[in-house]
């Protein structure tokens, strides 16, 4: 297969997705990487014609890959995952108005352009959890104890854009994160980003069923296929604080190969799913990954923990989704790189291409690779 992965500089030299680059070139695929915050984008031609079987997006929120991937979805192409899951996860107001009104446990969200306008909140709101709508890995995600002290912090939070504050809930500090990878959940702990006094080693940990089942839910809500949840446990249970698309998978065991044969299965569907598809937003074949579409099976993944018992969930197994696609896509893009391959021996591919291709990086003009 083809496939086109928009990387951005945040992700340059990132092990998550560069070693899925490199395992899915080793098993014989051609992987090509655009970087769209370095090179300069034609967009009026990258969205007629190309050869990529899939797209697949791991950017920064705010950035401008998802604008490309959105043009590329527009020409019915096949996205990893769909584009328009992408942007319903992105922009955590948006996230949070979707998740609300359809049964996710979400906790009450304000919405503010400008700091100032959060002073309209109650006393009985605070403690607020305030963070930019477009945030992403902890950015500037702060817990403001009374009015007082929001008002202190005015003049940090107007460089933060469009804010989105959320009464806190009462937890121990710790955080679960949920990875879902090839119809798998997979749950982490680690410190919450508003507890810094916690020393929390990030490890593996049994997966409970009540997480689980949110996890599951939120695949289905936003129609994402690779994604991450951020939960909480509160006073009244599983609390979901964020949700990343592709996320860095850490603690997942074989990360890579999970990964990349999960992005080889979406792509694979997205092009069985061309003929007689109904067509979506885009006038492309519907995706599984469009928002609101039906769900997608996951199960907690048996594997064992170290230092711990067995997972405690078991979900319906997953059946493969259809994908949105149609005719490829291609960037134009300035002169090739290629990324080496990893010295170790790959895991195998369940159906390797022949031929391999190398991996090619358009790198912006005046710039190495």
């Amino acid at each position: 297969m083809r496939l086109c992965f928009l990387v951005e500089e945040n992700y340059r030299h990132d092990g998550m997705p560069n070693e899925v680059i490199r395992q899915l070139t080793a098993w014989g695929h051609q992987v090509d990487v655009l970087r769209p915050g370095g090179s300069l984008l034609r967009m009026t031609e990258a969205v007629r014609a190309g050869s990529h079987d899939a797209w697949v997006l791991k950017t920064v929120s705010g950035g401008p890959g998802l604008t490309l991937l959105e043009a590329a979805a527009s020409a019915g192409m096949t996205t990893v995952n769909d584009a328009r899951s992408i942007r319903g996860v992105r922009d955590k107001a948006l996230a949070a108005a979707i998740g609300r009104a359809r049964g996710l446990p979400l906790p009450r969200t304000y919405a503010a352009a400008r700091p100032e306008l959060l002073a309209e909140l109650p006393s009985s709101e605070y403690p607020l959890v305030v963070k930019p709508a477009d945030g992403s890995s902890g950015r500037a995600v702060h817990l403001v104890a009374s009015p007082d002290r929001l008002a202190a912090m005015a003049p940090e939070l107007a460089r933060e854009g469009l804010l989105i504050a959320q009464p806190y809930v009462p937890n121990s500090g710790i955080d679960i994160k949920v990875y879902c990878v090839g119809g798998e959940l997979y749950a982490t702990e680690r410190r919450s980003p508003l507890h810094p006094e916690h020393a929390v080693r990030e490890r593996r940990v049994p997966l409970p069923a009540e997480v689980a089942a949110v996890a599951d839910q939120v695949g289905a809500v936003y129609g994402l296929d690779l994604y991450g949840v951020d939960v909480l446990l509160g006073p009244d249970g599983p609390v979901v604080v964020d949700v990343n698309d592709f996320p860095s998978f850490r603690q997942v065991p074989d990360a890579v190969a999970r990964v990349a044969r999960a992005v080889l299965g979406l792509a694979r569907a997205g092009q069985g799913a061309v003929a007689g598809g109904p067509t979506g937003q885009y006038g492309a074949v519907e995706q599984h990954g469009a928002v609101g579409g039906p769900s997608l099976a996951v199960k907690a993944h048996p594997d064992p923990v170290p230092g711990a018992g067995p997972m405690e969930a078991t979900l319906p197994a997953q059946t493969t989704p259809p994908a949105q696609t149609a005719a490829p896509l291609q960037a134009t893009a300035p002169a090739q790189a290629t990324i080496p391959t990893q010295a170790t021996a790959p895991a195998q591919d369940p159906s390797p291409v022949r031929n391999p291709s190398p991996v090619q990086i358009p790198a912006a003009a005046g710039e190495g690779a």
